[in-house]
């Protein structure tokens, strides 16, 4: 069956109008708006089109983009029943992603995770940036690689149906050093695969650690919570932190703890256990420690019962970050008005280690401006 790429339109509401412009409305008045063959154009945010693109393969599985943000807005996959449902979070117009998403399907950059004081030295000069999450630097800061506009263009792929987004974030942008050129690949194949391959170039010496904030939900279009999905994941260690969520430097081993997910475990088996560091995260909230490797391996397995979902997660990276939607409360209304209660939803970011750049025991996140940046992750889905 040969591929195909649509370009779906999307809801498009305001925001309340501020007197001043702000950082985002600087980095967004900056994108290219050149249309592209059959683009649909709903309508604009800040002066930029808002475009929603549609991935699909001969299976009938379904991968939803929009260029602001890079956001994944939804995944079509079937049950074992061959019943296609939605199996992430997110919102069903632009308005949710603008005032009140946690990262919901988005790139994250530059650096994805925290930073503690939301301050680093590189080459003996220290680089302030926000502070935007307990007094430290998370996800990039105020205004991230998820609150800008990407320019979004069709890939030709012998491997499926693709879209590459590009972004160019200056010197300085919330406050990291060089001009970070930065390429998106996202791919469907036949294989029901989700590929997702990074691409970073920089003037100056910087740092950069690029990951993906999709919230899965396995049983399809929310029916539940997580607790009752089954994960392994391919780690002997983890990354304890301290209350602000700041790794201590140490690798801690996990057997005989709840961190433990060697063997297949029902992730809300041991969640609410008398353990420091599920109540410091709230649940999980750590970053699990990879093996080395420079070529793909499997990191995590994700398995819902009652739809028969499987995800298997594999990636080049060091880390891989797991968090179980412990801050979701039912305050946000998504998909289909659905109230996106407690743990409702749960990431599986494959990164390098929070922290980094102030942690010299890790693995380096240092970006030369004559190095390429790369990473990719892929995402394959079935059932069993």
């Amino acid at each position: 069956m040969k591929r195909s790429l649509f370009f779906i339109l999307l809801a498009c509401a305001t925001l309340s109008s501020c007197s001043n412009k702000t950082e985002s409305e600087d980095k967004s008045a900056e994108v290219d708006n050149t249309p592209l063959e059959e683009q649909a154009v709903f309508g604009t945010y800040q002066g930029n089109q808002v475009l929603e693109y549609k991935l699909t393969n001969q299976n009938g599985v379904e991968v939803k983009v929009i260029n602001y943000g890079g956001i994944i807005t939804s995944i079509l996959t079937p049950n074992k029943e061959g019943v296609l449902e939605d199996i992430v979070l997110g919102y069903d117009t632009l308005s949710g992603y603008l005032k009140d998403s946690p990262y919901f399907g988005a790139l994250i950059g530059r650096f994805g995770n925290r930073i503690a004081n939301g301050r680093f030295e590189l080459d003996g000069e220290v680089y302030v940036l926000a502070q935007n999450n307990n007094g430290q630097h998370l996800h990039g800061g105020l205004v991230g690689f998820d609150k800008v506009f990407w320019n979004i263009k069709e890939l030709s792929s012998e491997d499926g149906s693709a879209l590459e987004l590009t972004y160019s974030s200056k010197d300085g942008e919330e406050g990291y050093p060089g001009e970070l050129d930065v390429k998106v690949i996202y791919t469907l194949t036949d294989d029901n695969e989700l590929m997702v391959e990074y691409e970073a170039e920089t003037s100056k010496m910087t740092v950069v650690n690029l990951t993906q904030h999709t919230y899965f939900n396995l049983t399809g279009n929310v029916k539940g919570d997580i607790l009752g999905h089954h994960l392994k994941l391919e780690a002997d260690g983890f990354l304890p932190v301290d209350k602000s969520l700041i790794p201590t430097g140490e690798i801690r081993p996990v057997e005989g703890t709840p961190f433990d997910f060697l063997n297949e475990q029902v992730v809300g088996a041991r969640i609410n256990n008398n353990d420091q560091q599920l109540e410091y995260g709230m649940g999980y909230d750590h970053c699990w420690v990879l093996s080395a490797a420079d070529s793909l391996k499997l990191a995590a397995t994700l398995y819902e019962p009652t739809s028969g979902r499987l995800m298997e997660v594999f990636t080049i990276e060091p880390g891989i970050q797991f968090y179980s939607g412990n801050f979701l409360d039912g305050s946000l209304i998504g998909k289909d008005g659905v109230k996106y209660a407690h743990r409702t939803g749960l990431c599986l970011e494959t990164q390098h280690f929070p922290d980094s750049p102030n942690q010299p025991q890790f693995p380096s996140v240092v970006l030369n401006p004559d190095e390429v940046y790369r990473s990719k992750s892929v995402y394959k889905f079935s059932v069993r």
